[in-house]
């Protein structure tokens, strides 16, 4: 049988190797430049590639495909693969047949890295399971199932993951939020997207569980639409007749998968966004069985996730924040809901169908000025300028944060909170951050 992979970085060469260990004939095509590290992981397996293009000969002899999900679906190639009856498929999807290990999976607009990697930590650290990290972070699953023996595997997908999955079963799955992005992938349809993080309850049985948070305003409408075989568990903001886990006064509680509580004050992440975001977590790290114990050391201990809310340093009495993961409105929106000072946000990147007009209250309320940071800052002006407020327009870090140095003042928060792909200007989301810190520190 004869594998393509379309796709050479951390995902597609992760389902080469498997592939290739599973006794396929592979070969792996990258329509883009493939970087050196991954040259070397193939080569020293003995795989095939090919980059700068898609040779269509090659590929469309296929049996199946896996896709890298940056790849979208109708891309050139994949439309012809399609229009020739060929399976594609996501690496989870792929790794998934060849694994009986438990999958705690994650999905959500916004919160599902802080969920996963909070998950994990109390798993690992806390609990001691033999856990693997895997998905949108960590390492390619399919790597980790080659090469690896793991018991258990905490999965954060996105809804380009989810697209590619048909037969893989989340034996616990979280549901965080839907809210719109990407929605240039999916048409400017937003029911598209809804009905792509939905997938995540495919093929669960009634001894699986699946989380949701009630607050959202698309899931608990789409649950009726599917026969969900699993145990449902549903958390709220607080205490309501369908839901097992909320905050109580002071308190954290949980009624299942097991009961379980502690003081709000002993959580490590600050924010409502957060709470959220532990309370997904600790019901999934119960269900999947670490004790109540591990939960509870996880939750008051754990660091938080690099780019998300991630504290900078203070420069001259301004705290500086690195938010780069916000890369859609509702993100950007939890963050300035955490702040308690004055903020100068930095917004801009490459849009994805935005709709600024749900942030311009919370904007008008918390912010002292507005920095774009784009190859195109129109729309924003469009969105932004009628408040008033401080602007500066920018191109460039460095650019941007001379810009927010000056228009902050001693006690304000600069807040780097795009709502925006990084595409634009950065490599990805995480080279944004990086600049940001760096320049940041270069005031010191």
């Amino acid at each position: 049988m004869r594998i393509v992979v379309l796709g050479a970085a951390e995902s597609g060469v992760g389902a080469a190797v498997l592939a290739q260990k599973k006794g396929f004939d592979v070969f792996v095509s990258d329509m883009g430049h493939i970087k050196d590290n991954y040259k070397a992981q193939l080569d020293s397996y003995g795989l095939a590639w090919e980059e700068g293009r898609h040779t269509a000969e090659i590929i469309l002899n296929a049996d199946e495909v896996i896709k890298s999900p940056g790849i979208p679906e109708d891309a050139p190639m994949v439309l012809k693969i399609k229009e020739k009856g060929i399976p594609v498929i996501s690496e989870i999807e792929f790794a998934g047949r060849y694994t009986s290990a438990k999958m705690v999976c994650i999905t959500g607009s916004n919160g599902k890295t802080t969920t996963t990697s909070l998950i994990y930590h109390i798993l690992r650290e806390k609990a001691g399971f033999n856990v693997g990290l895997a998905g949108n972070i960590g390492r390619s699953l399919a790597l980790q199932v080659a090469e690896e023996q793991h018991d258990c595997y905490v999965i954060e997908l996105s809804s380009f993951q989810l697209d590619d999955m048909f037969d893989f079963r989340a034996n616990v799955a979280v549901l965080l939020n839907i809210t719109p992005d990407h929605l240039d992938r999916y048409g400017f349809c937003m029911q598209n997207y809804v009905d792509s993080k939905m997938r995540i309850v495919r093929n669960q049985q009634p001894d699986d569980t699946f989380i949701y948070w009630t607050g959202d305003e698309h899931v608990g409408q789409e649950l009726p639409k599917y026969n969900v075989q699993s145990r449902v568990c549903a958390f709220s903001d607080a205490p309501q007749d369908d839901t097992v886990g909320y905050a109580d006064g002071d308190l954290f509680r949980l009624a299942a998968p097991v009961p379980f509580e502690m003081p709000l004050a002993d959580l490590s992440l600050p924010g409502k966004h957060n709470l959220r975001n532990a309370l997904a977590a600790a019901m999934a790290a119960l269900a999947a069985g670490a004790p109540a114990e591990a939960v509870r050391a996880g939750l008051t201990d754990f660091p938080g996730v690099e780019h998300r809310l991630e504290k900078v340093c203070d420069v001259r009495g301004v705290h500086y924040v690195n938010d780069s993961k916000a890369t859609n409105v509702d993100a950007c929106a939890c963050a300035l809901e955490a702040m308690s000072t004055p903020v100068v946000l930095i917004v801009g990147g490459k849009d994805k169908g935005n709709d600024y007009s749900a942030i311009v209250p919370i904007v008008r309320q918390k912010c002292r000025a507005l920095v774009y940071l784009g190859a195109d800052n129109a729309k924003l002006h469009a969105a932004f300028d009628d408040l008033g407020l401080p602007v500066a327009d920018t191109h460039s870090m460095a650019d941007c944060v001379a810009a927010c140095a000056s228009l902050a003042q001693a006690g304000d928060t600069v807040l780097l909170s795009p709502c925006c792909a990084s595409f634009d200007l950065f490599h990805n989301m995480e080279d944004r951050g990086e600049q940001f810190k760096e320049r940041v520190r270069e005031m010191l």
